[in-house]
């Protein structure tokens, strides 16, 4: 598949994951893939997150505003006291906005009404959708665990909510969200047990439970396969004529057992991820790095281009019926 085809499966792409397996990194590298292909790029980072602009380069963090981070990419922050706080200015509310940012009575209301928080950042992300922000909106969304309640939080309040500006903001995001031309999910591990276990539970409760769309998954963090781990370094030694100090070769075999255990580890944990779950896989290699920079980024976007060019081309989408019910964007601004 090509790496434009594939960016543009769907307008919004959510990367999700279990924390610590590189969600962020691979967003950046999918913005970077993206941006590469000649599409514009938005990637939305949650409130609580950071990381992404550090890893274009940038040491200021990210803001509600909107900002370049590279050619083609732009990013911004999106939390739901600010997204309300939008919402209710751009409707005439200003008075009501300010008394809500100054009493805290956004975080009355979003615990005494679960998933009110989640619906109001869906809700913006709806709407940078709809508006054409960008070509491509990516979301850097939470932990696995909290991303599963997020992303249901739409239709636990269609659910819930019978009428009102709730209920239909709730019902804008669910059809979002299960509309894969507009929204779909790209899920990321590492070759490890529980990060594996994790995202399998994760890629089925997605479905059965949000009705989203899996775009793939993204294996982050392989070693390179190297041969001749096996040797016994005296002899390799010896026979290049090299001298070894005293020690080394004890620690040499160290080495070499480690990267062995390692490679037969993640060999044994892919088999596992493609046998539980009937996804795409992509894989992003291990980088050697304390912080990321835009240099790594764009290996692993080379990497993540690589493993899309392998994919099938996906099915032809079914065309509009006559009757008009088109899931052509419906081009709106407000939310």
């Amino acid at each position: 598949m090509d790496p434009r085809e594939f960016c543009t499966q769907s307008r919004v792409v959510i990367v999700a994951g279990k924390g610590g397996v590189g969600k962020t990194t691979v967003s950046a590298a999918l913005a970077r893939m993206a941006a590469s292909a000649g599409l514009s790029v938005l990637v939305v980072e949650l409130e609580g997150k950071s990381g992404l602009a550090a890893a274009f380069g940038s040491l200021e963090l990210l803001g509600y505003t909107e900002r370049m981070l590279a050619p083609g990419i732009k990013a911004r922050s999106v939390t739901a006291d600010e997204a309300l706080l939008e919402y209710l200015d751009e409707h005439a509310l200003s008075k009501m906005a300010r008394k809500l940012a100054t009493s805290g009575l956004i975080d009355v209301v979003s615990t005494a009404a679960p998933g009110i928080k989640d619906i109001l950042i869906l809700g913006k992300v709806k709407q940078l959708e709809q508006s054409r922000a960008a070509d491509l909106v990516i979301l850097d969304a939470p932990a696995a665990g909290h991303a599963l309640s997020f992303l249901q939080s739409a239709k636990a309040l269609v659910d819930v909510v019978r009428s009102g500006v709730v209920r239909a903001q709730a019902q804008g995001v669910l059809e979002m969200l299960t509309d894969p031309s507009r929204c779909q999910v790209l899920l990321v591990t590492i070759p490890e047990e529980t990060p594996v276990n994790e995202v399998v539970e994760t890629a089925d409760a997605l479905r059965t439970k949000v009705g989203v769309a899996l775009a793939g998954v993204v294996v982050n963090g392989l070693y390179e396969v190297l041969d001749g781990l096996d040797a016994d370094p005296e002899k390799v030694a010896l026979a290049q004529s090299v001298g070894l100090f005293e020690g080394e070769a004890d620690v040499l075999r160290t080495a070499a057992t480690f990267r062995q255990r390692r490679q037969e580890l993640q060999q044994e944990q892919m088999t596992r991820l493609t046998d539980a779950l009937a996804l795409p896989q992509m894989v992003l290699p291990a980088i050697f790095a304390v912080d990321l920079g835009l240099a790594d980024v764009d290996t692993l976007a080379e990497a993540l281009a690589r493993g899309v060019a392998e994919l099938p081309a996906p099915p032809p989408r079914p065309q509009s019926s006559a009757s008009g019910s088109s899931s052509a964007p419906k081009f709106v601004t407000r939310w």
